[in-house]
């Protein structure tokens, strides 16, 4: 029996090519964040196989090379130094994550770095926490972040009006002739803004969430509407060139089309695996799609979670739609 297949944008209003490691890069790829995450990728792997240092080693060098460095690599850098025994370099690479950050009760609540946070290295580190989250968010462009701040609270209040359509016909109605009138406002406005700044999200404006989610709106307001869409498609290229300048990370770039990809339906089975695992036979399919954004492996994914569990260090992976390791499915019927 198929399974019935809910709106895509129904359910998301609930919710709201691996480099050899060198020791020095080249002038030329240390603006290319193409470059970035490939080693991140990398670095990934060799945690995955228990090989710390290898992988402590491409922060490092990663983290001396670019000037902007996603939360998220500090976060696991930090964790990697400690369970080495390096403490000094733990604290400064979580020193270094407040000033990308990373709030203190975020800090707090990792018990794997509560070693860190005894002695009078940490009582120094909190007292000067104000004045670091102070140049934390001076760096921001307050402007764009109340810009689209704006745009998301305006596309949220929009969505919202589908909860009381409780039909598929329903919501499909008011997707096409309510919401995508708005979405196609908001899709221009992104336009404008990825002319003018960039893609707003963690590099620019400290949040990787609100243009994401607008653009998984839009990608998911019906299937008859995705299949004539031309503004995603338009933005497509404009996306990867924000991955390459660091202004959007690997996962959401693959969420936000795995919305579009889900919506249309035309082979369920065949995604990133962020939504829906892969069926029996698709994984190697999902591991492209995965591949051609610079998204670590779903082998990668799960073994990181292994990880996560016998060392008790925090990878912060993205809370995906897939709790835990994601399950290849048997192939339907």
């Amino acid at each position: 029996m198929r399974q019935k297949i809910l709106n895509p944008f129904f359910i998301i209003l609930f919710t709201v090519f691996f480099l050899p490691y060198t020791s020095k890069l080249k002038a030329a790829e240390k603006d290319d964040y193409i470059f970035y995450h490939k080693q991140v990728m990398l670095a990934e792997e060799f945690i995955a196989e228990e090989q710390f240092e290898d992988a402590l080693s491409i922060y490092d060098e990663l983290f001396s090379s670019y000037d902007f460095t996603f939360l998220r690599d500090y976060q696991v850098a930090s964790q990697l130094a400690l369970h080495l025994g390096q403490k000094e370099k733990a604290l400064t690479y979580v020193r270094e994550g407040i000033l990308t950050g990373w709030e203190m009760k975020s800090i707090n609540r990792n018990d794997f770095l509560a070693p860190l946070r005894e002695g009078q290295a940490w009582k120094v580190l909190e007292a000067e926490y104000s004045s670091l989250r102070e140049k934390y968010e001076s760096s921001l462009d307050s402007k764009l972040q109340e810009r689209v701040k704006k745009m998301y609270s305006q596309d949220q209040k929009k969505a919202l009006k589908a909860l009381f359509k409780l039909s598929s016909k329903s919501q499909d109605r008011y997707a096409e002739n309510k919401f995508a009138p708005h979405s196609e406002m908001q899709m221009e406005e992104l336009i404008n803004i990825l002319n003018t700044r960039g893609y707003p999200g963690e590099k620019l404006i400290g949040n990787d969430y609100w243009m994401s989610t607008i653009l998984s709106h839009h990608n998911s307001i019906s299937q008859n509407y995705a299949k004539q869409d031309t503004l995603y498609p338009g933005l497509q290229p404009k996306l990867m060139q924000a991955l390459q300048k660091g202004e959007v990370s690997p996962y959401e770039l693959a969420l936000i089309d795995e919305w579009r990809r889900s919506t249309l339906r035309e082979d369920p089975r065949i995604g990133y695996a962020i939504l829906n695992p892969p069926a029996h036979g698709m994984a190697a399919h999902s591991n492209e799609l995965r591949k051609s954004v610079y998204l670590r492996s779903i082998e990668a994914h799960n073994s990181l979670l292994d990880i996560q569990e016998k060392s008790g260090m925090d990878f912060y992976l993205p809370d995906g739609w897939i709790k835990g390791k994601i399950e290849i499915k048997p192939e339907l019927d």
